[in-house]
């Protein structure tokens, strides 16, 4: 079983920047379509961004002038820059990778990293 590792979370005020990032060791790396989710207290987990192995990206219209997606096939991992935070972001942050190899689907989840969002 494969397990992603993220990190970079943290405490930030309203307006301010973090980067996370998400490691996945052991996987088809460059053939993966990776994921950001984030799940607030008492909220379902939702869909961040995406980005597909071609580099397509995809975002919740909620980030999608604040967050960006990126990866580095070479490191395995993948990158989520955030900007211009609010509070509202706060949330537990996960990644995933997912795919189809050898005919079978696959999709790895890392164990997640906080971000807070408060003065």
């Amino acid at each position: 079983q494969v397990t992603l590792v993220e990190s970079g979370g943290g405490l930030v005020e309203p307006g301010g920047s973090l980067r996370l990032s998400c490691t996945a060791p052991g996987i088809n790396f460059d053939i993966s379509a990776m994921g950001w989710h984030r799940q607030a207290p008492g909220k379902q987990r939702e869909l961040v961004a995406d980005i597909f192995s071609g580099g397509q990206t995809e975002y919740a219209d909620s980030v999608k002038d604040r967050f960006r997606i990126s990866r580095d096939n070479a490191k395995n991992t993948v990158y989520l820059q955030m900007v211009s935070l609010k509070p509202e972001d706060t949330a537990v942050y996960y990644c995933n990778a997912y795919g189809v190899f050898g005919h079978r689907p696959y999709d790895y989840w890392g164990q997640g990293t906080q971000v807070i969002v408060s003065s």
